[in-house]
């Protein structure tokens, strides 16, 4: 596999870094305001785990004058999705179908 998901798995095992995934899935957001959101991390906290999860590639940073924007990236859950969900989701499917057609008579 040519793209390494151990920095994602490591990001997305933390319960704080989840909290920061969904606040960014709702929509892009200033560092400050995810740390108004997070309550009990320091703003510190919060760029020390806006750097894992953009080291891992699930957020991208731009700057606006002063301000730090970031926002989701949903490839790397994507990959993760395609690598390890995919393949059972088509298998369910195709059982589901044998199963309505085998009650449907057909």
């Amino acid at each position: 596999m040519s793209y390494d998901l151990d920095p994602v798995w490591k990001a997305l095992a933390d319960p704080t870094r989840r909290t920061i995934l969904d606040l960014l899935r709702r929509k892009a957001m200033t560092t400050n305001e995810i740390v108004e959101r997070v309550p009990d991390l320091s703003r510190f906290g919060v760029m020390k785990h806006l750097a894992v999860l953009r080291e891992a590639g699930l957020v991208q940073a731009r700057e606006e004058g002063r301000s730090v924007v970031n926002s989701l990236n949903v490839v790397p859950i994507r990959l993760i999705y395609e690598r390890w969900v995919s393949d059972y989701q088509d298998q369910w499917a195709r059982k589901l179908t044998r199963l309505k057609r085998s009650l449907d008579g057909e």
